[in-house]
């Protein structure tokens, strides 16, 4: 009678071991993609705000919300190097005829 409920617990046990295992394998894999890390940031996506590096110790302003930390310029926030998407317009003038 004993058996077939340590059958069973040992079964669950495996299947969690498994399961753990699955997960801390991509866990390991870099989040980032193909784009590499930003060096600025080195991936985290959020730098020293101004308020805490000229500050006479208290930390916090409204671009932080308090938290000494901001977007990274470089990556956008993002944590990767790729590039951010940018529209540029560019009008074209209008030369009068005979003229270089």
């Amino acid at each position: 009678m004993g058996g077939p409920i340590v059958l069973t617990q040992i079964a669950q046990g495996l299947s969690v071991l498994a399961g753990a295992a699955i997960v801390k394998t991509l866990m390991d894999k870099p989040m980032a993609g193909p784009f590499p890390r930003c060096p600025s940031c080195n991936g985290t996506g959020r730098v020293s705000c101004l308020c805490s590096r000229w500050s006479d110790g208290d930390v916090g302003c409204r671009t932080c919300s308090g938290s000494g930390r901001t977007f990274c310029s470089s990556c956008g926030g993002s944590g990767t190097g790729r590039p951010l998407p940018v529209q540029l317009s560019v009008k074209r003038q209008n030369n009068p005829p005979g003229s270089v």
